[in-house]
Parts: structure tokens; sequence; C-alpha cells
């Protein structure tokens, strides 16, 4: 998968990492080049007295060293630029893929596990990228050309490094090894954090409301403790590495020294020859510790490309037609046509042969109780879910056949949570419609009863925080209803909408919105029987089916299930 992943997102980069890998070949030959000129200032120079000799080679150094530099810097340069890029491509795609999902694909991935992919995955997976193209890219150059060179200064020394580097190797594989575990224990353990810390945020006041602050603390504490044992594990043999990798290569400069020094005082080797022998020997051991610290980022990028992976890989259920069709007249009509839905592993279906029509004019009730199947039916219109069995037809045509964009211009859709973005009231209400016009958008605030408290927050560039937590829920629900209106729809879907409105305010709000949708087919999904009352047809919902049908007056005569709903809010002298 990381290989996969790398591949794709780096191909639109691949003259930038050529560039990169020719820099950084540039300041590797100059590194493994500078001990040669060393060595030489002390045998051709120092050793004998040769002070313009000591300038000349003095010189070249001073040349190789400015290149090496600019080649370092430069490298530098274009290395981070392509993993910052290949970073955001990456997070595009994730964000792209999940505005793909519907409904089915997000309950199983869950919104805390999707934050940390987009985030804490692809920056380990970036990370990896930066160092391979900025540090690690260099370790089999620096490997390679040390060893060619610790050959030309004494063969017989070069020995030490077949007992050196193997040793080396094994030993950083053996902790790595170990490594790998822990980091996909990590990534799930971030999961359950964030899933956490998410919940306790967005519950904040129910939390508070039943005292149940030392509970989330303590259940936060718990996952908390489960992420720092994994990280501890993780972080003490990584502390392991470093120590055990510098033992290896102090042990092996002893090694270079004593040998070395034999050979020195025996006359077959030059002073200069080992200095630049240990200085290769050094470059070459520091290559494998490069190399070490690929192989510990390596797993836990690949840990990580595997999450990403997962998510990019995944299929929406609902996808759009290959071949779409557009209704001959767009009209708003609804019909759901002998409709059976399961949700995914459910024992049992949580609608069941639901057949109605939703004519554009009319308004059209659900009511039942809850876990009837209600907010599933207007989750099927829209295509948030498709139907098990059965079809949902828009003005004739089965949604399944239609662009969703074009269903999406049809709608408009007043979920059960209202939901507000962060920004300001006018960008939230013309979130459906960008070209609305100011007066449209009080126009929508004044049906939605909502002028008046707008006017008071400042108009409509009055700021809303995100979710919009800093206007009540009742505001909420009514400039999510006015965002609705703004969008024109064919369609209107409200799905328990005028819950938090209180009696006068949800009539003065139906009143004003007999006027505005009389040509949109209105489903209306609610509790309060005061609410639709007034609708042309009215469906009564229990257990997934329908069981009741008709106006308010006729059901109350047809209906025991509705009669007792009504009897639950009101005696029957009021609802007749």
């Amino acid at each position: 998968m990381l290989i996969g992943l790398l591949r794709t997102h780096l191909r639109p980069y691949r003259g930038a990492v050529v560039v990169v890998l020719v820099l950084q070949l540039v300041q590797t030959m100059a590194s493994l080049y500078l001990p040669n000129l060393n060595a030489r200032i002390i045998d051709e120079g120092v050793a004998v007295g040769n002070v313009d000799q000591i300038w000349r080679i003095g010189a070249v150094m001073l040349v190789v060293t400015l290149a090496q530099a600019i080649a370092a810097i430069v490298a530098v340069y274009f290395g981070a630029r392509t993993a910052m890029a290949f970073g955001r491509d990456v997070r595009g795609a994730l964000f792209a893929r999940v505005q793909k999902f519907s409904q089915q694909e997000l309950g199983s991935f869950g919104a805390p596990s999707l934050i940390t992919r987009t985030t804490n995955d692809v920056q380990q997976v970036q990370m990896l990228v930066m160092m391979t193209l900025t540090i690690i890219v260099m370790a089999p150059i620096m490997l390679v050309g040390g060893v060619i060179m610790a050959l030309r200064e004494d063969v017989e020394l070069s020995a030490i490094l077949l007992v050196v580097v193997p040793v080396l190797v094994v030993t950083v594989l053996i902790i790595v090894s170990r490594m790998v575990p822990y980091f996909r224990t990590m990534q799930g353990r971030i999961d359950a954090v964030n899933g956490v810390m998410r919940e306790q945020i967005t519950g904040i006041r129910v939390v508070r409301a039943f005292v149940r602050d030392p509970f989330e603390v303590a259940r936060y504490a718990i996952v908390n403790a489960d992420l720092r044992e994994v990280q501890l594990k993780t972080g003490k043999l990584m502390a392991l590495m470093f120590p055990t990798v510098m033992l290896i290569m102090n042990l092996s400069t002893v090694a270079v020294m004593w040998f070395g020094g034999n050979l020195v005082d025996r006359g077959d080797m030059e002073v200069g020859a080992l200095t630049a022998f240990l200085s290769y020997i050094m470059y070459i051991l520091m290559a494998v510790m490069m190399s070490s610290m690929m192989v510990m980022l390596a797993p836990r990028a690949a840990v990580s490309a595997d999450r990403i992976a997962d998510v990019l890989a995944s299929e929406p259920t609902v996808l759009s037609p290959a071949e779409p069709v557009r209704p001959a007249v767009l009209t708003g009509r609804v019909e759901l046509d002998h409709v059976t839905f399961h949700y995914p592993g459910a024992s049992a279906p949580v609608l069941e042969d639901v057949s109605f029509v939703a004519e554009p004019g009319r308004t059209t009730a659900i009511i039942g109780a809850t876990g009837s199947g209600k907010t599933t039916i207007l989750n099927l219109v829209p295509r948030l879910f498709d139907a098990t069995q059965g079809r949902v037809l828009l003005d004739g045509v089965d949604v399944r056949d239609i662009d969703p964009t074009l269903i999406t211009q049809l709608l408009g859709l007043v979920p059960q949570k209202a939901f507000l973005f962060s920004g300001t009231v006018a960008s939230n209400l013309r979130f459906g419609r960008q070209d609305a016009t100011d007066e449209e958008l009080w126009e929508a605030l004044r049906v939605a009863q909502s002028e008046d408290f707008v006017r008071e927050l400042g108009g409509l560039e009055a700021p809303i925080s995100q979710g919009g937590t800093n206007v009540s829920g009742g505001q909420r629900q009514r400039l999510s209803i006015a965002r609705a209106l703004v969008h024109r729809p064919k369609v209107l879907l409200f799905d328990d909408s005028f819950s938090a409105l209180d009696y006068a305010t949800d009539a003065a709000l139906r009143q004003a919105l007999v006027a505005v949708v009389r040509e949109s087919a209105v489903i209306v999904v609610a509790q309060r029987v005061s609410t639709i009352r007034t609708a042309d047809l009215i469906l009564v919902l229990d257990d997934g089916r329908i069981v009741g049908r008709g106006t308010h007056s006729e059901l109350l005569n047809t209906s025991e299930t509705y009669r007792e709903i009504v009897e639950s809010q009101m005696s029957l002298e009021e609802a007749r």
C-alpha cells in the first residue's frame, strides 16, 4: 500500500524528485571526496612541510565544501516542497473521497478515525517522504561510495566492515521488527482518543447537566493511558536503538585506530590515509544509521498508508449512474414504490414494503414511534442511502438513475439535528445558492421567523460559530429552514425540524410556509401532532410499516395507532 500511495501521488513531482536525487548525489560525492583531500594535505603537505600544497589542496576543499553546501540547501528546499505538496494532495484525495461517501461508509469508518487518517496518518507518510528526500536518499550513495573509497585507502583494514556492518544491520532489524506491531496499535489508540475527545466536546452540556465530569475524565484517562502505554513501549525501543548504534560505531572507531595504528607503525599505511579511512568508516556507519531511521519511519508510515488506502479504496455504496436520466418534467413529485431497507448488519428491516406518493403543492406528513423508520424514509429521497428493495422515484425516474447534482438542486433538506457552519448568517443561508440576493435572504428569514433575532445579532454579516453554538437550538432550526428556502427546492424535506420551536412560532412558521411552498412537494417528519394536523396526507409508521394513511380527521376515526399518539399529546376534544 505504501509503495502504491507514493507512486500515485509523487508522480506529478517526478521532475522535483529527480532534481533532489541529482543534488543529493552531488552532495554525497563532495562529502566522500573531502576526506581524500584532507589525507593529501596531511601526507603531501603537513608531513613534508609543503605549505604551497596545503594552500592548493585547501582551496580545492573550500570549493568542494561550497558546492556541497549549495547542493544540500537546494536539495532540502525541493525535497521539503515535494513532501508538503504530497501531503496536501493525499489530504485532498481523502477529503474528496469522504465527500462521496454515503451514510453507510461514514458510519463504517467513524468520524474520529476519518479525522485521524486525514491528519495524523497523512503526516506520518509525509514525514517519511520528507526524510527520504532530504536525508535518507543519501544513505545508499554514501554507503556504496564509502565502501569504494575505504577499499581504495586500504583493503586489509576494510575487513572490519565485514564484521561491523552485519552486526549493525541485524541489531537494527531486531529492534524494528518489535516496533511494527506497536505502530499499528498506536494508530488505533489515537482513533480512540479522538473518539472520546470528540464525544466529550460535542456532548459537553449533557456531561455537565448530569454531573458526569468525573466519569468522562476517567474514561478519557483510560484511553489516554492506553495510548501512553504503547507510545512508551515504542519510545523505549527507539531509545535503545541510537545508543546501540553509537556503541557499535565507537567500537568500530577503536578497532580502526587499533589495527590502523599497527599498519602505520609498520609503514604499510600513511597517517593521512588512516585519517581518511576513519572518516569513510564513519560515513559507512552513518549511512547504516540513516537507513535505520528509514527502517523506523517506514513501518509506521506503512501502517498509516494502509489506513489511508482503506479509505481511498472504499467504493461508495451510493454510486452515480453511468448514464444519468433526466426527468422529462421537473415538478418535485416523490414516490416510494414498495421500498424495503436494511441497515448493514441489522437482523430486521427498518422499512418494509413502504409505498406512498408526495405530490407537488401538497404536504405529506410522517408520524410514528421512535425507531419506526421516519428519518430513514427522508434519507432515501436524497440518496443518503439506497433502498434495499423497491424504488424511490423523483418525477417518475428512479433516483439511482438521476445525476446526484440534479437531485441536490431539486431537494431542500432540513435535518433533525440542525447544523450551521462557521462563517456568517449570509454564508450559511447561501450554502445552497451562492447567487441569492440579500433581499431573498431576508425574505427566507421572515418566513422562517428569524428576522428579528438576526437583526439583533447584527444582520446578515453576524458571525456564526462552528455548529452554530453561538445561537440557541430553536434559532439554529429556523436558520436551517431559511437556508433550505433560499435553495428554492422542488421538494422540501423537514426531519422533525420544528421540535425546538414553541407552539406559537411553530404555527406562525407553518402558516408563512404555505404561500412559499405552494408549488413544492413537502414531506414532514414530526413528533408533535400539532405540527402535522393540517397536512394533506398523514402516514402513520409502526415498526417500518405504514399502518395508517389519510388526513388528521380521517385517521382519528380509522387508525388506532394514530389515535394513541394524539391522546398522548392532547385530548380528543382538542384534537378534533
